[in-house]
């Protein structure tokens, strides 16, 4: 199986990895089939992703489209992160080999989990803005200290 140089560098060197110390937001997501689980947490202020991070469990490809997604949705609003599609995850990273594309649609659904949770801890329904998250075990923000 063969791997994009921007798959291998963001595999060796992710961005953004990690628990913030300060969020507001936090989803998880896994996959029953492959075994692979990502957690995002966001700092969200005025609708724009201040900060980002992520752990993951997994292979490779859950690494680096986790640490890729980070990178795509970091700095922008709320809108414009959740545009974001696992082909765009996918062509940031110069390709993934097709057994490997359902890390780049846990990522996308991430995203999407992570920017739900933040709608719950406003009192909002994300399911109108976000969409169902089909893969995800949200993690409920009770579960979750904001002010880590």
């Amino acid at each position: 199986m063969l791997y994009s140089d921007k798959v291998m560098d963001h595999f060796s060197n992710p961005r953004n990895v990690g628990e913030l110390e300060h969020y507001n937001a936090c989803g998880e997501v896994g996959n029953l089939t492959c075994g692979d689980i990502m957690r995002m947490y966001m700092l969200i202020e005025d609708d724009i992703i201040k900060d980002v991070s992520f752990k993951t469990f997994g292979c490779g490809a859950a690494v680096a489209t986790s640490s890729m997604a980070t990178e795509l949705v970091k700095g922008k609003s709320i809108k414009e992160a959740l545009e974001l599609t696992n082909k765009a995850v996918m062509e940031a990273l110069d390709g993934l080999p097709p057994i490997k594309v359902h890390c780049s649609m846990l990522a996308e659904e991430a995203v999407k989990a992570t920017l739900a949770d933040y709608y719950r801890r406003q009192g909002i329904d994300p399911e109108p803005i976000v969409g169902k998250i089909e893969s995800a075990n949200v993690v409920a923000h009770e579960d979750l200290n904001a002010n880590k």
